[in-house]
């Protein structure tokens, strides 16, 4: 193990979708985006819609669009409990763009059954999927 190394678990619902050691890893805090390196402090932090960024211990870099949860840093283990998370070249752009456009529409429509709020959190969540996928990974 790299003496800068840590151990990092991105963890859904579904899945474990990220288990390994790594250099960096970086979260959209809920108070601020941070990142975490080897003996960085305990830490217990909500996380929102937006960027996870990794660095693994060769230096390649993984972006993933999370729609928020939790991180846990303790004894250079890092925990990440994600609602989601995708990284970047995974990313369905249709299906995302598909999501962008029925919340732009139940926004524009104005309909007093419409949940504004859940539209507009569908929203963020569909513009956050999009910027990431931009940030393709090569295969």
């Amino acid at each position: 193990m790299s003496e800068k190394a840590f151990h990092l678990e991105i963890v859904t619902p579904r899945k474990v979708i990220y288990s390994a050691e790594v250099q960096s890893f970086s979260a959209p805090g809920v108070v601020g985006g941070f990142q975490v390196l080897k003996s960085h402090a305990p830490l217990l932090s909500s996380i929102q819609v937006g960027e996870v960024k990794v660095t693994d211990v060769s230096g390649a870099e993984s972006r993933y669009a999370t729609s928020g949860g939790f991180v846990e840093v303790r004894e250079n283990k890092v925990v990440m409990l994600a609602e989601t998370a995708e990284r970047a070249d995974e990313i369905n752009v249709d299906r995302a763009q598909q999501a962008r456009d029925r919340a732009q529409q139940r926004i524009a429509q104005k309909k007093l059954e419409t949940d504004i709020d859940r539209a507009r959190a569908s929203l963020v969540r569909a513009l956050n999927r999009l910027k990431i996928a931009g940030h393709k990974n090569p295969s």
